[in-house]
C-alpha cells in the first residue's frame, strides 16, 4: 500500500511563537503520536518569510491510506484537537490550510 502524508501549514504571531513551538514539540506532537499508525512527523520552517507562505509546515506520515482514515477518527486525534482549543482559545495562531497526498514511488540515495 502507498503511504500517505498530511500536510499541516500553520501561522502564529510574533508574540506567541516560542509558546507556540514549545507546546507543538512538546504536548501536541506527543498526543499525536500516541496514534500508531502515524511513523514520522517532521516540521519546517520557512526560510525567508516574505508574507504570502505559512510560517511552519508540518509533515505527518501514516502507511497506508486506510490508516490516515482511521486516524480521522481516531481518540488521538480527537483529544489532541480539544487539548488544541483549550490550550489556545485566546487564539495566536491557525491553520492555514491542510492537504493530503499518497505516495507515487520514492528514490532513495
Amino acid at each position: 500500500m502507498a503511504k500517505v502524508i498530511n500536510m499541516v501549514a500553520t501561522e502564529c504571531q510574533p508574540e506567541v511563537e516560542g509558546a507556540f513551538n514549545k507546546w507543538y514539540d512538546e504536548v501536541h506532537i506527543p498526543m499525536l503520536f500516541k496514534y500508531k499508525g502515524m511513523t514520522k512527523v517532521t516540521r519546517y520552517k520557512i526560510m525567508n518569510k516574505t508574507g504570502e507562505f505559512p510560517s511552519y509546515l508540518a509533515i505527518y506520515e501514516f502507511e497506508s491510506l486506510p490508516e490516515y482514515q482511521a486516524y480521522e477518527k481516531s481518540p488521538e486525534i480527537v483529544a489532541a484537537r480539544a487539548e488544541m482549543k483549550e490550550t489556545w482559545k485566546e487564539g495566536g495562531w491557525e491553520i492555514k490550510w491542510r492537504v493530503q497526498y499518497e505516495e507515487i514511488k520514492t528514490w532513495e540515495k
